[in-house]
């Protein structure tokens, strides 16, 4: 595995903990996707990206080019699988699995695909009983399939798709694939049953215990990472049994545990379900690998519990910490900037709410949250109540998206911070600078930006045609186009404080940038403007233009913006570039720079989160993309 690139589904989780570990310490380069947040003890140079892996893109794995997968992403349930498990079977077994094929069938650097299948995909009527059984039954690949329920179904349908792309080497891809189906795994830092045991022990609880003359075959995780190695590196194929190859009751580990918990007490529960007497049969592992597992419950039990009585005098919070949810702010009839928001948080867990905000009852972005609240006007708004509202309902970050509401943000920016509340707006200095025509002008002009000449009267503009505009607001409000002197003037009358600048014929571009919270900026997208109403885009294209994207960049950093900005710029044929304004907020057509890959509202909901983005880079596609703007019905 040294110098192989490694990318590692699950990967902060029981087994894939381990995996990682041996994996980085061989040498490999290591990519891990998980819900779970990265891991704090692991070393920077490991990869990481905490989220739904349902939404990883082709172009992210492409760009990271792994040699292998292993996919232990999977959900599932103790003994009884409950009604609302249906969707989550689906969305994190059975769609995550194709998903991530899907991603990586074609990607020419894979070589081998190791799935983390189990063993519930055999019949269990082949190791069930209704009496306790006097051995257990050695389960070989070849015996009879009925998965056991709906996570054993999705396992085995995952291994026939792996079949079906296997049947395709050479021709169409380039990997092999092994599934290992995985026998009853227990570890540190675990929901499995030896685990909750011991936290109940060392709480000085009494167990509650069934069918305790069962049978299974326990194999510590640490050995399970091991094994999946030794297959990945190993010429095996298809189906292959992880296990121990050696059953034990359950009443053994209950003899284990009373050695180190004399005073312990337990209770018989009742219980309809048939007893349990299944064991590995690992000849085939065997031959292909040579390699068996070692370590047995004797062996790992004593560390399990020191591991807990550690966790236990660290006084760590084992409550499991409610993702924050999130608020936008004079959402109005902004329904695709709400969806990409939606978006965005469901790639990190599907319990997070959207709280969308407005001082219109009727607005139509309502519909499209999972809460409203009726704003009262800014002026009428103390950071207190806004702080109270997020409080209360457990918003963790804000997004405001009005020109006229993000002075206000920047300015109350550090309050919103010390309650724990994050708001994508950058500092108040910067804000004044963009929303001020004259003043950015000014700024950038004494740094030798390419910036539009602007004056506050007509004579300190040279220019055979004028464009007149507010100094303050949206560019496009009572905007004066191609305009001659005399005519510049007449129009300037009917504004509050115009502003003067020549008028450039050439291509409109925007520029969308994302900047963190330390100011470096992740990445630039360029989009031509091609069909433009009320200044905003209703058709927009990508394209590729790395001058102007670095530029951009070089401006937005110098001017110590954060979160996404605009950039407005005419590009005339001579490709000389006038950088009009700055937009320091989301702009009616940035969600077509999300979908070539600047992920905006994910990288600023993790950072929300306290999450450093620097391991989610900006991976663009390599396909332009247009987006057409149009009414659309939506029926609730």
């Amino acid at each position: 595995m040294k110098n192989k690139r490694v990318f590692v589904s699950g990967g902060a989780g029981v087994i894939g903990s381990v995996l990682v570990d041996a994996l980085h310490k061989m040498g490999a380069t290591v990519f891990v996707g998980d819900l779970k947040p990265r891991p704090a003890y692991w070393p920077a140079e490991i990869r990481y990206r905490q989220g739904d892996l349902n939404y990883i893109t082709r172009e992210e794995l492409a760009e990271f080019a792994p040699d292998y997968f292993f996919h232990l992403a999977a959900t599932f349930e103790r003994s009884v699988e409950t009604y609302d498990f249906w969707h989550e079977n689906y969305r994190h077994n059975v769609r995550l699995s194709n998903h991530l094929m899907t991603c990586l069938k074609d990607i020419p650097s894979m070589k081998k695909v190791v799935f983390a299948s189990s063993y519930l995909i055999y019949d269990p009527m082949l190791y069930s009983f209704s009496e306790p059984a006097a051995k257990a039954v050695r389960l070989k690949e070849e015996d009879v399939i009925l998965p056991r329920n709906i996570c054993g179904a999705a396992k085995l349908l995952h291994e026939i798709e792996l079949r079906f792309l296997e049947e395709f080497k050479d021709s169409y891809t380039s990997f092999h694939t092994v599934y290992a189906r995985i026998f009853r795994v227990y570890g540190k830092n675990s929901r499995d049953i030896i685990s909750r045991w011991v936290r109940s022990l060392l709480r000085g609880e009494k167990l509650t215990v069934y069918k305790k003359e069962g049978m299974f075959d326990y194999i510590y995780a640490g050995e399970v990472a091991k094994g999946l190695i030794h297959l990945a590196i190993s010429p095996a194929t298809g189906v292959v049994n992880l296990g121990n190859d050696q059953a034990r009751r359950v009443s053994d580990v209950l003899d284990i545990l009373r050695q180190y918990f004399p005073h312990m007490e337990l209770e018989e529960g009742q219980s309809d379900i048939l007893y349990e007497a299944s064991q590995a049969n690992m000849d085939r592992f065997f031959t292909l690998t040579g390699w068996k597992p070692e370590r047995q419950l004797e062996d790992v039990i004593p560390e399990i519990i020191e591991f807990e009585k550690d966790r236990l005098k660290e006084n760590i919070d084992h409550t499991v910490r409610q993702l924050p949810n999130v608020l936008v702010t004079s959402i109005s009839r902004k329904v695709p900037l709400l969806r990409a928001v939606k978006q965005a948080l469901r790639k990190v867990g599907d319990e997070i709410r959207l709280f969308g905000g407005d001082i219109d009852a009727g607005c139509i972005g309502r519909y499209f949250t999972d809460e409203f609240w009726l704003m009262p006007h800014l002026i009428d708004l103390t950071p207190e109540t806004c702080i109270a509202y997020c409080e209360q309902n457990g918003i963790g970050l804000i997004i405001p998206t009005r020109d006229g509401e993000l002075p206000y943000f920047a300015r109350h920016k550090a309050v919103f911070a010390a309650h724990g509340i994050e708001v994508m707006v950058s500092d108040e200095r910067a804000i004044d600078i963009c929303l001020d025509k004259q003043r950015f002008y000014d700024e950038l002009s004494v740094l030798g930006y390419p910036v539009i000449p602007t004056a506050r009267e007509i004579e300190g503009v040279s220019a055979e045609l004028y464009v007149v505009k507010e100094r303050y607001g949206a560019g496009s409000h009572s905007l004066g186009l191609k305009l001659s002197e005399e005519a510049a003037r007449v129009h300037a009358t009917n504004l509050e404080e115009p502003i003067y600048q020549p008028y450039v014929a050439g291509e409109e571009m925007s520029v969308d940038v994302y900047l963190t919270h330390s100011g470096r900026a992740k990445g630039a997208v360029v989009r031509r403007r091609e069909l433009v109403v009320h200044g905003e885009s209703q058709i927009t294209t990508t394209v590729q233009h790395y001058e102007l994207e670095q530029l951009c960049i070089k401006i937005a950093e110098k001017l110590e913006l954060s979160g996404h900005v605009i950039f407005q710029v005419f590009v005339t044929p001579d490709d000389f570039f006038h950088i009009i304004e700055c937009n320091p907020r989301f702009g009616g057509a940035s969600t077509l720079s999300l979908a070539v890959g600047l992920d905006s509202f994910y990288w600023s909901y993790l950072e929300a989160m306290g999450v450093d983005v620097a391991d989610y880079p900006f991976v663009r596609s390599n396909e332009e993309k247009t987006m057409v703007r149009y009414p659309q019905d939506v029926i609730l």
